[in-house]
């Protein structure tokens, strides 16, 4: 009978410990999600503030130059901008092992800035009212499709590999495009890049979600967070891009 006791208090206590060990790491990876979400809003924030003092001060004069036909191009430091962000992701993709964690957010940091300079060219393409009112539908689809993707027990692995696959013809295409100048591949190309940033939005989450499991506890948590946020601001960015070359008003 003791012998029973014993085995029922044990099972108790474990099942007890079980909902407790659950209950901490439901806290954690809470909190982790919401780092991930506090950096993402931030960098969107910065971005936009450097956009908005480019497109209004003479600083425009640097980086851009309007040709007689209304297009707007790039001066050679405009240039340097704009390849500047596929440096650091590349630094910061390939360096992130290595790197401290104040490394990384300082890269994170020079990266949504300079991607800054680049959106002022939006402003100058499109009126503020349109430009703010497709952040805002952007901002609802980009917390609806994350919601799902935190939430849903099925596994979006299996979608990422053709994701990854949409993304790399959409840039092969893009490429293309650029000789072709062609208006219905653009279309066509912006359609599929709709449904395939929709689709990271929810894949990269439930990926973070899971990756907190490995990093719990870890010098690797503040890292994961950082290059989360890389992940979702950049899905964010393009999304609304592509419904701006849809929905927005051009000047």
């Amino acid at each position: 009978m003791a012998d029973l006791d014993r085995n029922v208090l044990g099972q108790s206590y474990g099942a007890t410990w079980g909902q407790a060990a659950a209950a901490d790491i439901d806290i954690g990876l809470r909190k982790h999600m919401l780092q991930i979400y506090n950096y993402m809003a931030s960098g969107l924030l910065l971005s936009g503030i450097v956009a908005i003092v480019v497109a209004n001060t003479g600083l425009q004069d640097v980086f851009f130059q309007t040709a007689a036909n209304g297009r707007v191009g790039y001066t050679g430091l405009g240039f340097v901008a704009m390849l500047a962000p596929i440096g650091i992701i590349l630094a910061m993709s390939f360096g992130a092992a290595r790197m401290s964690s104040g490394t990384l957010q300082g890269l994170y940091w020079g990266l949504v800035g300079t991607m800054g300079i680049g959106f002022a060219v939006l402003l100058k393409v499109y009126t503020g009212v349109s430009v703010a009112r497709v952040f805002f539908i952007t901002s609802a689809a980009f917390g609806a499709l994350s919601l799902y993707g935190y939430t849903t027990k099925k596994s979006l692995s299996g979608v990422g590999t053709f994701l990854f696959m949409g993304l790399i013809g959409m840039v092969i295409a893009g490429v293309v495009n650029i000789f072709m100048q062609s208006s219905m591949m653009s279309f066509i190309i912006s359609c599929v890049g709709l449904l395939v940033f929709s689709g990271l939005i929810a894949f990269d989450t439930q990926r973070l979600k899971n990756e907190y499991l490995e990093v719990r506890g870890t010098s690797l948590e503040e890292r994961s967070a950082i290059m989360g946020a890389v992940s979702l601001y950049l899905n964010f960015v393009n999304l609304m891009q592509i419904l701006l070359s849809f929905l927005g008003d051009r000047k």
